[in-house]
């Protein structure tokens, strides 16, 4: 049922009295120390990481939530990682190890909802995973990506567990180690899960929710295709924020494991970044008022499944897997809450096709070869036919003016 005004003001009204206040300066507190360097960079398995694991434990702890692993606070696993994509031998593929952070509020609910981040980044980049022209040996601090969905779970986590209104709902707080190398603990938390995957209401995950853009304050959320109810209670009332919308329960981050075990899931998301997957992804560029607004709309969210049934889950067409595989990449950073027609360039790589070319940030890639692009999924597809060593004219449009520039990949 659609929320009247009047219904939605005692909803937000309620949930202010309720519970803490969500604090901007937590999260910046979480975010500098899980970004400092001398984590450097969090690798999966890492020190730095196991630095970053012990202090989510410990917040954990100290917040009053039941350790859910398989050890206390942890879950531990083991894996096979070639790190270098261009090399195909596996015999010397050594066993590598990480640790998801789970801890859980038991509120005596039938369900409970999961609440999730990565809090691995790319270490000193040896995982040819990094955008840096250059990247062996530098801190990759990864404020945004993803300190900052990090910091959101323990905010949340804060949040509930202070909340003077007992919750209809139990909550599971987990932050993921691997996923910068394939979602790969979110996958074994789902293989070997700690709770019974059926008594999973929905999984919210966040990546990378603290770049808001203070003059769009655009936030796209992924995943409301997954349940009946998210298109219309996300609609049902009106927020500070631009809400861009994607029904796919796939995408390049946890969520993916939840919704392939048919759970309903939403992720949420600020948008890319000249900084992805870079040494400056730092702290201090971090939008921690943004991200406390972020947090806030979460709540609200979260709050309006309350008087609701536990949700159905709904399979969706995925905006991934129909796309070919890409044999040569531009170099640029799509601006993935562009609205308009053709891929909206963010950021420009030194020394990859795109900046050879003379692309430039603020560029919209309207053509590849002869084939129009009107959005990600054109630009995907078209990549896909190139092959390394080819050279294409590439249409852009820069201001009012329409540019043709060749790329040679």
């Amino acid at each position: 049922m659609k929320h009247t005004a009047l219904t939605i003001f005692a909803l937000l009204f309620a949930v202010a009295v309720s519970a803490q206040e969500i604090s901007a300066e937590r999260i910046r507190k979480d975010v500098t120390y899980l970004s400092a360097d001398k984590l450097k960079g969090r690798g999966t398995g890492s020190k730095g990481e196991k630095k970053a694991a012990k202090y989510i434990a410990r917040e954990f702890k100290e917040i009053g939530l039941q350790p859910k692993g398989t050890d206390g606070y942890y879950q531990k696993f083991t894996f096979r990682k070639n790190p270098n994509p261009h090399d195909t031998a596996t015999a010397n593929v050594k066993e590598r190890s990480g640790k998801n952070v789970v801890g859980f509020l038991d509120n005596g609910a039938d369900y409970t909802i999961v609440i999730g981040a990565h809090y691995d980044h790319l270490g000193l980049g040896h995982d040819h995973n990094s955008l840096d022209a250059n990247p062996d040996g530098k801190i990759h601090n990864g404020a945004d990506d993803n300190a900052s969905g990090t910091a959101g779970v323990l905010e949340l986590a804060r949040y509930y567990a202070g909340n003077k209104v007992k919750e209809k709902y139990n909550f599971l707080f987990i932050c993921f180690s691997g996923e910068e190398l394939g979602l790969i603990g979110s996958k074994k938390f789902c293989e070997n899960p700690t709770i019974d995957l059926k008594t999973v209401n929905y999984m919210i995950n966040m990546d990378m929710i603290g770049r808001l853009n203070d003059s769009t304050k655009s936030l796209i959320i992924y995943g409301v295709g997954t349940a009946p109810d998210w298109v219309p209670m996300i609609n049902s009332f009106r927020s500070v924020f631009r809400i861009k919308q994607d029904s796919s329960g796939i995408g390049p981050s946890d969520q993916t494991s939840f919704y392939l075990k048919d759970i309903p899931v939403l992720h949420f998301f600020t948008g890319q970044h000249s900084d992805y997957h870079k040494p400056g992804d730092d702290a201090d560029k971090v939008n921690y008022t943004g991200e406390k607004m972020v947090l806030e709309y979460i709540v609200n969210i979260i709050a309006l499944t309350d008087d609701k049934p536990k949700l159905q889950f709904l399979a969706t067409k995925s905006n991934m897997t129909s796309t070919p595989k890409m044999k040569v990449t531009m170099g640029i950073m799509p601006d993935y809450a562009w609205e308009g027609k053709g891929v909206h360039v963010d950021g420009v790589t030194d020394g990859r096709p795109a900046a050879n070319a003379g692309i430039k940030k603020g560029d919209v890639i309207l053509q590849l070869g002869d084939t129009p692009v009107n959005n990600m999924m054109d630009y995907m597809a078209c990549l896909a036919k190139f092959e390394k060593g080819s050279v294409m004219p590439v249409m852009i449009k820069r201001g009012e003016e329409i540019i043709t520039l060749k790329v040679q990949f």
